[in-house]
């Protein structure tokens, strides 16, 4: 092209005009894929004790005392961390005692990070929205159903885990060794268990939909669902102490924090079969890199604007006049104020994991004693700044309880 420029800029004026708004629109369009500035982590990640916000933490050290709360958590307000604390035991058998670093199996908030890789996927033309799943495993045994009805829960199908789980405890299976998504995708297409539902008929919360896209999320990238998760979201959002961990490749997870279920200590959890399929959980990270997460998606570093604003977007009915689920983010929504929120539950682990749009506050709680504490934050949203998010505070009893 510069050869080309060169032998033309002698000629005439409009022709020296033309190959200069040429370049202008090269220029332009190279400017639109330059990455966005990286993440200033020192910055982000640094907080004195000393300066920590003594309202949150009263609400904090009142839920660990009366509710038995045993957990991480950190408040961000305006990109500043404003109150972390790691309270109580990361393995109550052993007496070993959470730290701030402590890695938490991310449970149903994995499914914001398969979200992010299924939308960056289609950025970048490897998918569409509206793709059958039958485009990528053939032998799939469903009509009618797209990407975007799994991304909204909207598939209707059966909850994998249950009906996998049977077919393991009535056929004596081996329960140490993890599946993979590929084997449950096979033991669906051969198995064809009834569906829930028809497709888009309702929104039906489950698991199935989401293991479903991180099978898709290897096909559509020909990489494992770890390793593009770990080039494509962890690493531009600077998740240095966030991984995959799969029960297929792991004979034990590499982490130290034990899920510990029925709010006892004696039941700690220990992992299985179910523990192989990713996307719809899988994800151990820790509260510091679901604040960078936070800011890698506001700061472009992820999605195009356009793109995340329409994850956004409630695609179910309204629960409660507030709540809904757009692709992979739960939603509150009220006149002047948006939380994009998950909640997870696994296998002794529940958080919740909330972003409150208007305001830039972060809050995130990771768990692991399920013992109904994080169904009592309300004074934890008031001390933060933020609306209450729980669907039961507006009008009748709103189920929580649904990861």
């Amino acid at each position: 092209m510069r050869l080309v420029y060169k032998s033309l800029v002698v000629f005439t004026a409009p022709l020296l005009l033309l190959t200069c708004s040429s370049n202008t629109k090269d220029k332009n369009k190279a400017a639109d894929v330059i990455p966005a500035k990286p993440l200033d982590t020192t910055a982000l990640l640094a907080y004195n004790p000393k300066q920590a916000d003594k309202k949150i933490d009263a609400v904090m050290q009142e839920l660990h005392r009366t509710r038995g709360f045993n957990g991480n958590v950190l408040v961000a307000k305006n990109g500043k961390i404003v109150y972390e604390n790691a309270i109580g035991w990361a393995d109550y058998l052993h007496r070993d005692s959470l730290k701030i670093g402590s890695q938490f199996e991310l449970a149903s908030v994995t499914k914001t990070m398969t979200s992010t890789a299924i939308l960056q996927l289609m950025e970048r033309g490897k998918l569409k929205l509206d793709d059958n799943v039958k485009k990528f495993f053939p032998d799939f045994p469903y009509d009618g159903i797209t990407i975007r009805l799994l991304l909204t829960h909207r598939s209707g199908l059966m909850n994998y885990v249950y009906f996998i789980d049977d077919i393991y405890r009535k056929e004596h299976l081996d329960q140490r060794k993890g599946l993979t998504n590929a084997d449950a995708m096979k033991i669906i297409a051969e198995r064809k268990p009834a569906r829930y539902i028809a497709p888009d008929k309702k929104f039906h919360y489950n698991n199935s939909n989401f293991m479903v896209l991180g099978a898709i999320i290897e096909k559509a990238s020909g990489m494992s669902y770890a390793q593009y998760m770990q080039e494509n979201v962890f690493k531009p959002s600077s998740m240095s102490h966030t991984h995959v961990y799969s029960k297929a490749v792991y004979e034990k997870i590499p982490v130290d924090v034990v899920g510990h279920d029925r709010g006892q200590w004696r039941y700690s959890v220990v992992q299985n079969f179910l523990d192989g399929p990713v996307g719809d959980k899988g994800i151990y990270s820790t509260v510091g890199d679901l604040f960078l997460y936070d800011r890698a998606l506001r700061a472009g570093l992820l999605l195009k604007k356009a793109t995340l604003d329409s994850a956004y977007v409630p695609r179910n009915p309204m629960l409660h006049g507030h709540f809904s689920y757009g692709y992979g983010w739960r939603t509150f929504t009220a006149p002047g104020q948006e939380v994009i929120y998950h909640t997870g539950w696994w296998h002794g682990f529940r958080h919740i994991y909330l972003r409150d749009m208007k305001e830039d506050v972060v809050v995130v709680l990771l768990t692991n004693l399920a013992n109904g504490s994080l169904l009592k934050l309300d004074d934890l949203f008031k001390a933060a700044g933020m609306p209450i998010v729980r669907k039961s505070a507006y009008k009748g009893n709103g189920d929580t309880s649904d990861d």
